[in-house]
């Protein structure tokens, strides 16, 4: 892969400086509940199709008594497109080649009352370059305050910037994050938001005021809940529940079909699923 131009090695720094102050936090709440979990990192190398380097990116994962199994990957690529795919892909219709790097997250927790939530954020180049990303909770038995948290803090994150619109990306949210086979929401919904052209400098702020403001607002919920107690109807919930999470991950997902369409790293791109799972 060739030398990064300053924004993306701005965007990649963003990303690393914010995986690292999660999983920091994440770390912090195992061992106030006693644990002594850590996430383990994993770097990975991608090859292009003719075997030349194309960039790679860090697997992170910890499994503890909170985090049932939570990753937060950082990837960093650069190639060609397929000619098909290419054609779905802003800006790469006429011209295959592309650069990403990116932030995603995926934490399924412990206890059914905690919520599990869904993070990533991207900076893509084709013929254009764009910004993408959000975050959205994921909750097996929902409760309305800790929905509201969520996005009293993903509103919060619109308002501090120029690029920021909660109401359009809390839209456009409710209308990805949906499994049509089963009519149903996969949860309580966040902000979603892809092709923000323009001025990097204030675009990639805002996406990491988006990350910092899922980190303070789900480790919030994830203290208040985890030693809530719970029973066998509860886990039988959750299972089902994570069997829709795993649906929608593997068949409506672009982030899935991006990554393995542009040869990530497949452990990394289907940490999304969750450990254990059932299906009614």
């Amino acid at each position: 892969m060739t030398e990064l131009d300053p924004e993306q090695a701005a965007a990649r720094a963003a990303f690393e400086a914010l995986r690292d102050r999660i999983c920091a936090e994440f770390e912090s709440i195992e061992s106030e509940t006693g644990s002594d979990a850590r996430f383990t990192f994993l770097p990975w190398d991608r090859l292009d199709p003719d075997g030349s380097p194309g960039g790679g990116g860090v697997r992170g994962l910890m499994t503890g008594a909170v985090f049932e199994k939570v990753g937060v990957n950082v990837s960093t690529v650069a190639g060609s497109l397929g000619e098909e795919f290419g054609r779905t892909i802003h800006g790469a219709a006429d011209d295959p080649r592309f650069f990403a790097t990116g932030i995603s997250l995926v934490a399924h927790m412990m206890n059914p009352h905690v919520p599990a939530v869904h993070m990533n954020l991207r900076f893509l180049n084709t013929t254009k370059r764009w910004h993408g990303g959000g975050a959205d909770l994921n909750p097996p038995i929902p409760y309305a305050e800790d929905t509201e948290a969520f996005h009293a803090a993903m509103r919060g994150a619109c308002a501090g910037g120029p690029p920021g619109d909660y109401d359009r990306f809390k839209a456009w949210a409710d209308d990805y994050f949906f499994i049509p086979h089963r009519g149903v929401h996969r949860g309580v919904g966040g902000i979603f938001f892809d092709h923000l052209e323009g001025d990097f400098d204030s675009h990639l702020a805002f996406q990491i005021a988006v990350g910092d403001a899922f980190l303070s607002s789900f480790a919030a919920i994830v203290r208040h809940r985890r030693l809530a107690p719970y029973d066998d109807a509860d886990v039988r919930r959750q299972l089902e529940w994570r069997g829709r999470y795993a649906e929608f991950n593997l068949v409506y997902d672009r982030g899935t079909l991006f990554g393995l369409k542009t040869g990530g790293n497949v452990d990394a791109i289907l940490m999304s699923l969750p450990p254990r799972a059932t299906w009614a």
